[in-house]
């Protein structure tokens, strides 16, 4: 029997998008139906599925506010699920911040809530100066100065470890 998969992210830049588009492909491999949604274009009652992907890429040091909301919500529901969490993001480009257990971003986020998905997964993201606004570039530019990154304005490097993501995809399918 196919199991139906929901995915819901939440993308700034688009990275976190193209992360859960590609997962989508591996579990569809996998025998499984999915659905992916935009946690701001989310039509469909998460109850109907039997297993849940929530992914959120991080700004300004935090995951999306309606991710946090939806996970608060349904909190009860996801702890009797197969379920994972995704966070993308930048400081996850340096292995001993690739972790769900080393990333600070998750760690905290992990410690503010009551659910504990069956996985979780730290993806590094893209980055490209030319998507940002002035302000988000300088704030940017400002962080990767801090962690010994690159801060030229031409920048675009896409730190997504691809062979990770379908590792992680095949691992979920297979829960």
């Amino acid at each position: 029997m196919q199991k139906r998969t929901i995915i819901i992210y939440s993308s700034v830049d688009g990275q976190t998008k193209k992360i859960c588009c590609h997962i989508k492909n591996i579990l569809i491999l996998n025998n499984h139906l999915v659905d992916v949604f935009s946690v701001n274009d989310l039509t469909q009652e998460i109850t109907a599925f039997d297993k849940i992907i929530i992914a959120s890429s991080i700004r300004y040091g935090k995951h999306n506010e309606q991710i946090e909301k939806l996970i608060k919500e349904n909190s009860e529901f996801l702890n009797s699920k197969k379920t994972a969490f995704i966070s993308v993001n930048l400081v996850a480009r340096k292995a001993e911040k690739s972790k769900p257990d080393t990333n600070p971003y998750v760690i905290k986020f992990f410690n503010s809530i009551e659910w504990k998905p069956t996985l979780a997964a730290v993806f590094p993201g893209k980055l490209d100066y030319k998507l940002y606004s002035f302000r988000d570039r300088l704030l940017i530019k400002l962080i990767m100065m801090m962690t010994k990154g690159p801060i030229n304005s031409k920048t675009v490097i896409e730190y997504t470890n691809w062979t990770e993501v379908d590792e992680f995809a095949k691992k979920f399918a297979a829960i």
